[in-house]
């Protein structure tokens, strides 16, 4: 592991901390050091990454009941043995489409707006491929993310990028675009799923974790 991968694991569990320590506690003198906690969890994010400390206490601050991990939710649609895949708008390399689950929604619901929203097709969510988790698979954020992988079907195979991609297209699996790096690394555990080489659905547990390892880093 990494320094900077390091640096978000602490980071996050203290900030995870401090939320709670805020959401559930009224003595002032705990307030006080749990946001001092929350405080400290802000200035190490921003050792590795863009955002200041500053703007990073804030965002901290009006998410506290993010106690949990975050859940994230993406599609698997297939056609002709091709898979859909939309380049990203923020670093322009190719995911499968997917998102953040709003309060309120059913996963596999989720993952369909954010299909529709990405790639401009409806689908009906057929089958659960994979959870993964984000730390075991080095694809880090500000906060802990488990991401749930969902087969689709639909009957409009003609994509058309919306407003959070800008491009979409079906590829052959030997011949992928350039992946986001956290894609990259999953994406061969789940064409081992959708060949019948790992079970459904794939979950990751540090021991039997068949995936991103340490010295795939090299």
């Amino acid at each position: 592991m990494t320094i900077e991968e390091s640096i978000f694991e602490i980071a996050d569990e203290l900030r995870s901390i401090g939320s709670a320590g805020l959401t559930f506690n009224e003595d002032p003198y705990d307030r006080e050091r749990y946001e001092k906690i929350l405080s400290l969890s802000a200035k190490m994010t921003s050792l590795v990454v863009d955002d200041t400390p500053e703007e990073l206490l804030s965002h901290f601050q009006n998410t506290l009941l993010h106690l949990s991990p975050l859940v994230g939710a993406s599609n698997v649609v297939q056609l002709d043995g091709n898979i859909l895949l939309i380049q990203r708008t923020d670093n322009g390399l190719w995911a499968l489409p997917g998102g953040l689950v709003e309060v309120g929604e059913v996963l596999a619901d989720a993952a369909l707006r954010e299909l529709e929203e990405e790639a401009g097709i409806s689908g009906k969510a057929v089958d659960l491929l994979a959870i993964f988790d984000s730390r075991l698979w080095k694809t880090y954020t500000t906060s802990h993310l488990l991401h749930f992988v969902f087969l689709v079907d639909t009957d409009e195979p003609t994509p058309k990028p919306g407003l959070e991609a800008l491009d979409t297209g079906f590829f052959a699996i030997d011949d992928l675009p350039p992946l986001a790096p956290g894609q990259q690394r999953r994406f061969p555990v789940i064409l081992k799923i959708l060949a019948g080489e790992l079970p459904k659905p794939y979950f990751d547990s540090r021991f039997g974790f068949e995936g991103f390892h340490e010295q795939d880093a090299a």
